[in-house]
């Protein structure tokens, strides 16, 4: 496969999040004090670092199996000053938990247990109750159209409605305090920054090079499920619980 510029390049968060949206989910935290914080698929870590930059005396640990998104986490976190406070492990979160944390995070990763429901069960075995933990997930924000569907290669029941995600929660040990849904313009800086990678490689190559005509239908067949496809439907909420 063609040398393509790591996401990190391109994207803050590797999920539709925004810095506006990233501040308001810290701040809802509260002050986190000495808290532990475990972040499961955590990737370069980003939203972790914005979390203990916010709290200074907290510590932090980032799972992920992604070993150069964890270097460029621990580059960033030396750069910033964090590196006494948070250590990013390469390892498999479902094998590998670190014991009662008082909050998680689990941005776009409830795929390590096969799922948003098997997810916060497995969470809700590590915590204590009063902890706090913040859910990325996806979701359908209307009923996903067959175009959506092929463009994503999913089925219906792959992935919950907002409503049906909420209602989850509560009978596996949690109670929502906050919900919100990731915003088409959210969306949009996420995708367009996503396929810059592309872009930038077709910049940077010439079109007689042997994999121009792949890169660019890839760049071009990506755009085109994004914006005839799945635009406006596949969704992404932010669920801000605790347990109980």
């Amino acid at each position: 496969m063609p040398d393509f510029p790591p996401l990190h390049a391109d994207l803050s968060f590797n999920s539709p999040l925004s810095d506006a949206r990233a501040s308001q989910l810290i701040a809802e935290l509260g002050n986190l004090g000495s808290a532990q914080i475990v972040d499961v698929g955590c990737g370069w870590a980003e939203l972790l670092l914005r979390v203990l930059e916010a709290n200074p005396n907290a510590g932090g640990i980032g799972i992920d199996t992604n070993s150069e998104a964890l270097a460029h986490g621990r580059s960033n976190a030396s750069a910033r000053g964090l590196d006494t406070r948070v250590r990013l492990i390469n390892t498999d979160a479902a094998e590998s938990f670190p014991a009662v944390p008082n909050l998680v995070m689990c941005i776009g990763s409830s795929h390590v247990w096969g799922g948003h429901a098997a997810a916060l069960e497995a969470i809700r075995g590590h915590v204590s109750s009063g902890s706090q933990v913040l859910l990325g997930e996806s979701t359908w924000s209307r009923t996903p159209t067959p175009r959506a569907l092929t463009a994503l290669g999913a089925t219906a029941g792959d992935m919950p409605s907002l409503p049906e995600l909420v209602a989850a929660v509560g009978p596996l040990g949690f109670r929502p305090l906050s919900v919100a849904e990731a915003t088409q313009s959210e969306w949009d800086d996420f995708e367009s920054g996503y396929s810059r990678g592309y872009e930038r490689w077709l910049i940077a190559h010439k079109p007689s090079d042997a994999d121009y005509d792949k890169v660019l239908l890839l760049a071009d067949e990506h755009r085109k499920a994004y914006l005839d496809g799945y635009r406006g439907i596949f969704g992404f909420a932010y669920l801000h619980l605790v347990a109980v």
